[in-house]
């Protein structure tokens, strides 16, 4: 095959990996698919693999009805194995821990895109990443721009600046935010992503798990990690150094190019698919800090990443839990925070967890929701 890459994809049918899987058929002479793992989407992941005939295939229920010929895997074998250059970790939530892990100790380029891994297992998978020489690539837009930013610096920065869109409520008061339905949260005004990402980014949650995500891959302390709304989305994020400098990231909110970034570093690839700024059209960019008192997800995760151990993965699985109760219509917008923070506020923290202590914790977290949700029906 040359210099063409091996990718497997796992999360193949969600927003991430469908729009990894676009990048990828604009590039055939540069990537080529190996491995498609989905949960449970086996009939989208049947046209994925009559299209793209990977090797190997995982999904959560049944194998997908296809004539092509593969061999089915668990997530971490795919993950893990010797003929996988790359992996494109875009399954979500709590799935994506051990196949991440998997892929860091193999020694992978990991194109990440599952917040909950680095926010649940930081310590970890950074300490196998080390020993491995795996390499973690950001795939999150804002993630992805502050290693763009830092790309040939020689000194470490001395502050990172988030940048959010602030979600489809911005500046809505808390009796209205009590009143936000499921329909009305999915309405992203600028990115194209998954429910539960467009649900965190609803309630800022996301960018508070990004905080704990930026601790980690740039080995920044938490308070030089700022956080700016910037509504248009166009600056993606920022970074400042010593001498009060500041480079910034600009592009469409599209995922597809920090995805190509990911996949093609260290190189840039032409693709006409991919969108371009029409500053003919860019008007003003507005910046403002963000709303804690409206928006408490965004204090409780960044709280929760100070205190470290097995805090953050208390709070993923509890807000994970409580997001698919207010996808369902059994708790309001609201409770999403008021779960969240009371999960947190009752956990008994392990330092420096194992895997399998983490793992405990989350589940604790999930069956301690639901009791207080049943508690209040």
């Amino acid at each position: 095959m040359g210099n063409i890459k091996q990718v497997a994809v796992l999360g193949s049918t969600g927003s991430i990996g469908r729009q990894t899987l676009e990048v990828i058929g604009a590039l055939p002479h540069r990537f080529s698919v190996i491995g498609l793992a989905t949960g449970r989407n086996t009939g989208l992941l049947a046209e994925q693999i009559n299209q793209f005939q990977p090797r190997f295939v995982h999904s959560q229920d049944n194998t997908p009805s296809t004539s092509a010929k593969h061999e089915f895997l668990s997530l971490e074998e795919m993950a893990g194995h010797p003929e996988v250059d790359i992996v494109v970790m875009a399954t979500s939530g709590k799935w994506g821990l051990k196949p991440t892990l998997a892929a860091v100790k193999a020694g992978k380029q990991v194109a990440l895109a599952n917040k909950e891994s680095l926010v649940m297992a930081g310590e970890i998978i950074t300490r196998e990443a080390k020993l491995s020489g795996a390499q973690i690539r950001p795939v999150d837009s804002e993630h992805s721009a502050i290693w763009q930013c830092l790309e040939g610096e020689k000194q470490k920065a001395a502050r990172i600046i988030l940048t959010a869109s602030g979600g489809p409520f911005l500046h809505y008061s808390i009796p209205q935010l009590t009143q936000v339905t499921p329909e009305q949260a999915l309405k992203h005004p600028s990115w194209r992503m998954g429910q539960k990402v467009t649900i965190d980014s609803a309630t800022l949650m996301n960018k508070g798990l990004e905080v704990i995500e930026a601790r980690w891959l740039f080995d920044m302390a938490f308070d030089n990690i700022r956080i700016l709304v910037h509504p248009q989305s166009i600056i993606h994020s920022m970074v400042e150094f010593a001498d009060g400098s500041v480079k910034a990231q600009l592009g469409q909110p599209d995922m597809r190019l920090p995805i190509q970034y990911a996949l093609t570093y260290p190189e840039r690839l032409e693709n006409p698919r991919l969108p371009r700024l029409d500053w003919d059209n860019i008007k003003e960019l507005n910046f403002e800090p963000p709303d804690f008192d409206s928006f408490p997800c965004l204090r409780l995760a960044i709280e929760a990443g100070k205190k470290g151990g097995t805090y953050p993965a208390v709070l993923c699985a509890a807000d994970e839990t409580a997001v698919e109760l207010f996808l369902s219509k059994d708790i309001k917008f609201t409770d999403i925070a008021r779960l969240v923070g009371q999960a947190v506020e009752e956990h008994k923290s392990i330092a420096h967890p194992t895997l399998e202590e983490i793992l405990a914790a989350d589940t604790k977290a999930r069956e301690k929701v639901k009791e207080m949700v049943g508690d209040n029906r």
